[in-house]
C-alpha cells in the first residue's frame, strides 16, 4: 500500500500559463520524489500597462511517501 501526499505552490512564467506549470513541475521534482500528479487549481495574469507581463498558476501537487 502507498500513501500520497499534496502540497500547494504557486508558479510564474512570462511566456504563458503552460511553461508556468512545466516550470512548478520541474522544481518541484527537486525537492519531492516520487511526483505524481499536479491539479492547476488557478490562473492568473499580471499587468502592466495594458499588457500581460507574468502568468501565475497555483497548483496541488501529489506525491507517494517512502517507507
Amino acid at each position: 500500500m502507498s500513501v500520497a501526499k499534496v502540497t500547494e505552490i504557486i508558479s510564474s512564467s512570462n511566456k504563458s500559463f503552460d511553461d508556468a506549470v512545466e516550470q512548478g513541475v520541474k522544481r518541484a521534482s527537486k525537492t519531492l520524489k516520487d511526483v505524481k500528479s499536479v491539479w492547476v487549481k488557478e490562473q492568473k495574469a499580471m499587468i502592466d500597462d495594458g499588457k500581460i507581463t507574468e502568468y501565475r498558476v497555483t497548483m496541488k501537487v501529489s506525491f507517494i511517501l517512502k517507507d
